[in-house]
C-alpha cells in the first residue's frame, strides 16, 4: 500500500521516518505507541523497519520521545506542540478591537541562528514582518495560539507595542493582503477540501487501501490550518474557507482515527496467522 506522489507533493517537506512518527503520534491522545506498531505504521510510506527504528532511536535521545516497555511516547518540544495544533484546529480567538500587535526587535548582535529562530517562532505565532526586525498582526489571539517555546524565543528577542495603522478599514485589509497572502491561503484551502473531502468519504467508506494517502493529505490539511492566520472577519476577504476546512478536517480525524484502528488490529490478526 502505497501513498501517492500527487498526494505526497501536497507536503511542504518530504516525508521522513521522524515525521511519520511525529505526525501519527500528534493526533493522537495521549501520543503514545507500541513501537512495532510505529514501525508497522512506517511501513506504509516505503520506510524500512531498519530505518524506522533508527528513527525511534534517535528520537529518543533527542528527547523527542521517551520509551516505557516497548512503549513509545511524545516528550519535550515536539510534544510541546500538541496543545496549539488541537488550538488550531478549534480556536477560540478573543474579540478584535481593532488594535494590532507589534514585536519590534530589541536584541543586539543577534547570530544567524537566533535569527532563523526568531522567524520560525513569529511563524508559529502567525506574525508577518512589517519590515525588517519589525512583526505585526491583529490582536485577537491568545497566547495559547502558539507553543510556549516559540514565545519564549520571541520574548527574548523582541519588545512589544500596541497601536492601530492609520489606513482605514480598507487600508487595513490591503495591509492584511500583503502580510498575510490572504487569497492565495484561501486558493489553497479550497484544493485542500476537496482532497480531505475524498479521503474522509473513502475511510468513511471502509477503504483502508487510502490510508497511507489519507494520512498525508491529512497532514497537509493540517499544515494549511496551522497556517492560518485567524484574523478578524472585517480583515478577511469574501467567502473565507478557513472554518470550513476546520470542519472537514475534523471530519476527517474521526474517520482517520477509526480507519487506523481498525487497520491495526486487522494487520495484527494476519500476522498471528
Amino acid at each position: 500500500m502505497q501513498h501517492s506522489r500527487n498526494n505526497t507533493a501536497l507536503l511542504e517537506r518530504p516525508l521522513t521516518a521522524r515525521s511519520v512518527i511525529a505526525s501519527l503520534l500528534l493526533g493522537m491522545h495521549p501520543p503514545c505507541m507500541e513501537g512495532g506498531r510505529l514501525v508497522q505504521w512506517c511501513e506504509l510510506f516505503d520506510i524500512a523497519p531498519g530505518t524506522a527504528r533508527v528513527a525511534l532511536s534517535r528520537m529518543a535521545e533527542r528527547g523527542e520521545l521517551s520509551a516505557t516497555d516497548g512503549v513509545y511516547e511524545l516528550a519535550g518540544r515536539v510534544r510541546s506542540r500538541q496543545a496549539a495544533q488541537d488550538w488550531s484546529v478549534a480556536p477560540d480567538p478573543a474579540k478584535w478591537d481593532g488594535q494590532w500587535d507589534l514585536a519590534v526587535v530589541t536584541a543586539e548582535a543577534r547570530s544567524a541562528a537566533e535569527r532563523a529562530a526568531l522567524r520560525d517562532a513569529m511563524r508559529r505565532a502567525r506574525y508577518a514582518e512589517l519590515r525588517e526586525g519589525v512583526w505585526a498582526r491583529p490582536d485577537n489571539l491568545p497566547r495559547a495560539s502558539a507553543p510556549e517555546d516559540a514565545w519564549a524565543v520571541i520574548d527574548a528577542q523582541c519588545g512589544w507595542w500596541h497601536g492601530r495603522p492609520d489606513a482605514g478599514a480598507r487600508g487595513e485589509r490591503v495591509l492584511a493582503e500583503e502580510l498575510f497572502a490572504t487569497r492565495a491561503w484561501a486558493e489553497r484551502a479550497r484544493v485542500l477540501l476537496r482532497r480531505a473531502g475524498a479521503v474522509t468519504r473513502a475511510l468513511q467508506g471502509g477503504d483502508h487501501g487510502r490510508l497511507a494517502d489519507a494520512f498525508v493529505v491529512g497532514a497537509a490539511t493540517l499544515q494549511h490550518v496551522r497556517n492560518d492566520p485567524l484574523l478578524p472577519t472585517d480583515l478577511l476577504p469574501a467567502a473565507w474557507p478557513g472554518g470550513d476546512l476546520r470542519r472537514a478536517y475534523r471530519d476527517y480525524q474521526r474517520a482517520f482515527a477509526a480507519a487506523t484502528a481498525a487497520w491495526f488490529r486487522e494487520t495484527n490478526v494476519g500476522a498471528r496467522r
